[in-house]
């Protein structure tokens, strides 16, 4: 087991990913009362004081590569631009602590939208390709900011709605999305079927080890979405759902058209390429976030998700390494997610979750690709059973939960009780 801990790793992360290390250390398996250990209350504790801003110990974020304690400023930049900053923004945002989401946006309509307007005005290829590796760079922050929006209807303060409605309209496409496309797919269809078989993204019919499959995943994604989905709203008798995603997806993609044929190659830099790239980003995140589903139970949160503690994940991207946690309850603010697994922790044990530290998404879904499962064990930081297991056990214990699942099995496991299932996910709060 890799006991190091990365010092890059926020400080809640850092915080978490000790106390689940020595639990391990410790051979602590599930308490029997089903309750948090008493020894976690402390750090359940100090967790929660990290994000309430009635603490004293209290943390907002306000950049994404450093926390507070990693900020020195001269005084007079501190007291008369950082700090009043800080205290308007915070009067902007929903939640003191999403200081960052307002540094994210203006550096987004700094940066994104005049570079993309003078790239009409004046296309060279030194600009595109600048553009480019900014737009690359934005691709990720931007998309869990988006998906923090999507899940809460907004991130902003109700005195600001209509800018909290109005800037994801102009931003989605500069950064690779179309309009309303991934709040309809992401959250009023994955988290509807939940990795199930009605899941247009499940990864059950996949063998996630297998190259072949892999891209056959992504392609049916990036090729049929536009297609599958709709279908998918008018079978569930979702009408309403089905043409507000045809009208956005289809109204962007005919803007598109009409940018093109006035200036092709700046329609192609600023919105053709960042959208392919960002389907092939999220459904290869996608795949690797659900690689690992169990045999017994995948219909499970616990046990079809599974929880990156590293610093790409969790620091530059608004702690998008809590995938269980986020399943478990989709509309937690994101600055909760680790104490919300320490207070679930006897949860996380019994149910015999998957917990990785050092790797983030891409990592994964290239160790699952590559058939690399010692080098996912040594990754995993063992909670439950995982905990007496050998590395090579936890190594066949990861290897057979990327197995396809059959149509039989998949009858089986998702047909009785599978309403009952769902209602357990929507009941599980912590």
């Amino acid at each position: 087991m890799d006991t190091s801990i990365d010092p890059t790793l926020t400080l809640p992360d850092t915080i978490l990913l000790k106390h689940l290390l020595q639990d391990a250390q410790d051979g602590k398996t599930a308490g029997p009362s089903g309750k948090p250990d008493p020894n976690d209350q402390g750090t359940i504790k100090l967790l929660s004081d990290l994000s309430d801003h009635n603490s004293d110990r209290f943390q907002p974020t306000v950049f994404t590569g450093w926390d507070q304690e990693d900020l020195h400023f001269r005084q007079f930049f501190n007291v008369n631009i950082y700090q009043p900053y800080v205290r308007w923004a915070q009067t902007v945002v929903r939640r003191p602590t999403d200081v960052v989401f307002i540094t994210h946006i203006l550096l987004y309509f700094s940066t994104s939208l005049p570079s993309a307007i003078y790239l009409f005005y004046h296309f060279t290829w030194p600009h595109a390709v600048f553009h480019w590796l900014m737009t690359g760079y934005y691709l990720g922050p931007f998309a869990i900011l988006l998906h923090n929006h999507i899940h809460n209807n907004g991130i902003l303060s109700k005195e600001y709605r209509w800018i909290d409605w109005g800037f994801v309209y102009i931003l989605e496409p500069l950064i690779g999305h179309t309009w309303d496309s991934y709040y309809y797919h992401h959250v009023k269809h994955h988290h509807t079927e939940a990795n199930g078989p009605d899941d247009l993204s499940s990864t059950l019919r996949m063998q996630r080890d297998s190259i072949p499959d892999f891209l056959m995943y992504v392609a049916r994604f990036v090729l049929l979405i536009d297609v599958e989905l709709p279908l998918y709203f008018i079978r569930k008798g979702k009408y309403k759902f089905a043409a507000k995603f045809l009208i956005g997806e289809f109204g962007n993609y005919f803007a598109i058209y009409l940018l093109a044929r006035w200036n092709f190659w700046a329609s192609f830099v600023v919105f053709i390429t960042p959208l392919a790239f960002l389907r092939l980003g999220i459904m290869a995140s996608n795949f690797g976030q659900h690689a690992f589903v169990d045999e017994n139970e995948p219909d499970s949160d616990f046990r079809s998700s599974i929880t990156l503690i590293d610093a790409p994940s969790n620091r530059l991207h608004f702690n998008d390494g809590y995938h269980t946690s986020h399943h478990i309850n989709p509309r937690r603010h994101w600055r909760d997610h680790p104490t919300a697994v320490l207070k679930a922790k006897d949860r996380y044990q019994t149910e015999n979750a998957l917990i990785f530290h050092n790797i983030d998404w891409w990592g994964i879904t290239f160790r699952v690709l590559a058939k690399d499962y010692i080098y996912l064990a040594k990754r995993l930081v063992p909670v439950g059973p995982q905990v007496d297991m050998s590395i090579e056990e936890r190594a066949e214990m990861l290897r057979s939960k990327c197995r396809k699942f059959s149509e039989d099995e998949i009858r089986a496991k998702f047909g009785i009780g599978k309403v009952e299932k769902k209602i357990e996910r929507t009941e599980v709060k912590t």
